[in-house]
């Protein structure tokens, strides 16, 4: 696997080693991109790039809460999005409001889709037209090889409180799912526009299934551009985390954008309402 640009600091280096820089650093030189991360588990290798805060790099010292986004392409380069130019501006946003003070500095990795097997690990049962099916042995790629590695790389901090998952479309629908398998993992999650709609509304039938609510924070949004059918199932997965206990404006953000579309400029536009409900600055 090579990684651009080098990491610097390294976790692997002792503190007492390390300079501290003299100033600001660009976002770009923020912006770490590791390319084909071989797993032990699955065949499929994923390139990921991870935003560091400019705090990663003046405290050495410092161990940061961590997010983890699928369609990493989408989020931070404008060059590798799905429709070129059209991306996410997370490290943008991200920076705004960690300077405004809005949110804790936080480590975000994006882990690339794998084109024509997005389908197959976003989606937790296959369907008998469109397949799919493999989210259980993506997300423990994610969470027994990735995730650790991020942790020794990057200076994460432990815990669910301090670990987020998130994704929209598809990329929503595996968040909700695996968030659900992995409740001691992931205490956040940023479920935008998901696919409630795959296999006949199965996600609707785990989540009933679910004895009580989880103990996890939950952004879940929708546009009202994206269609009756997407809306009511939306409304439906709402309603039901409502009825296994979860609070809105507590532990759970329902919002429905009015005229929002199913596309990356619409989910642009709620990186920073999400970020500020599930890492706000405390204190």
């Amino acid at each position: 696997m090579s990684t651009e640009p080098v990491i610097t600091p390294d976790a692997h280096v002792p503190s007492s080693t390390m300079s501290k820089p003299s100033g600001p650093s660009s976002l770009q030189s923020r912006l770490h991109k590791h390319s084909q991360f071989a797993s032990q588990l699955i065949d499929e290798k994923h390139d990921f790039i991870v935003y560091v805060p400019q705090a990663f790099n003046d405290d050495p010292n410092r161990f940061f809460p961590v997010l983890f986004l699928h369609d990493g392409q989408n989020l931070f380069d404008p060059e590798t999005s799905f429709i070129k130019g059209n991306y996410w501006r997370v490290g943008e946003t991200a920076d705004a409001l960690i300077a405004s003070g809005e949110i804790e500095p936080l480590v975000i990795v994006g882990i690339y889709n794998n084109g024509v097997k997005r389908i197959d690990e976003y989606t937790p049962v296959e369907d008998r037209r469109l397949g799919g099916g493999k989210a259980d042995a993506y997300g423990q790629m994610v969470v027994d090889e990735l995730r650790p590695f991020v942790a020794h790389q990057y200076r994460t901090l432990s815990g669910p409180a301090n670990c987020g998952m998130g994704g929209s479309s598809l990329g929503g629908l595996v968040t909700l799912y695996l968030g659900m398998r992995y409740p001691d993992v992931f205490g956040k999650l940023a479920v935008l526009s998901p696919s409630v709609w795959w296999r006949d509304r199965v996600i609707l039938r785990f989540v009933e299934q679910l004895r009580g609510k989880t103990g996890q924070c939950i952004w879940l949004d929708i546009g009202t551009g994206e269609g009756r059918r997407a809306l009511t199932d939306a409304r439906s997965l709402k309603r039901l985390l409502l009825k296994k206990g979860w609070r809105q404006g507590k532990d759970l953000e329902y919002r429905e954008i009015e005229g929002g579309k199913h596309s990356e400029y619409a989910w642009a536009d709620r990186v920073g309402p999400m970020l500020k409900f599930l890492f706000p600055r405390h204190g």
